[in-house]
């Protein structure tokens, strides 16, 4: 499979060339079929390698950061013969801020509704707290 486009390139790499920081809706989802490694990206760089998003490998702490598009795609093919794959159903709802935050109450990437309006509305408010059970917690 072909995880990055040419559609989807030249929305990654414009978002990457953008003069001023933005929060911008993740341009493209891949995931391991086989695992729990899920990355929803919204920049590509002008080397046309580093990507740019929220990454979960699956362990709980799902973070902002950089991926490189050549390790994505020399990914082994695992168990079921699978390598990482995009998600041609995706479509993002809102900016990556967004997702980030439903990811670090979920625990995970998450795409249920819910919880992202709550994670908006969270961002939005301008004295938003951790809930207490979540104060003091770290990721590993």
């Amino acid at each position: 499979m072909i995880l990055i486009t040419d559609d989807i390139r030249a929305r990654l790499l414009a978002n990457g060339a953008a003069e001023t920081e933005t929060d911008h809706f993740p341009v493209v989802k891949l995931f391991d079929p086989a695992g729990a490694a899920t990355w929803l990206l919204t920049e590509l760089d002008a080397d046309g390698d580093t990507l740019f998003g929220l990454c979960d490998l699956g362990f709980g702490c799902p973070e902002l950061g950089s991926v490189s598009l050549a390790e994505l795609e020399s990914v082994v093919k695992g168990a079921f013969g699978l390598g990482i794959e995009r998600d041609l159903w995706f479509e993002a709802s809102f900016p990556l801020s967004v997702y980030a935050e439903a990811a670090h109450i979920a625990g995970h990437i998450t795409q249920a509704e819910r919880l992202l309006r709550r994670a908006a509305i969270r961002l939005s408010s301008p004295h938003s707290e951790l809930p207490p059970d979540a104060a003091g917690q770290e990721c590993p």
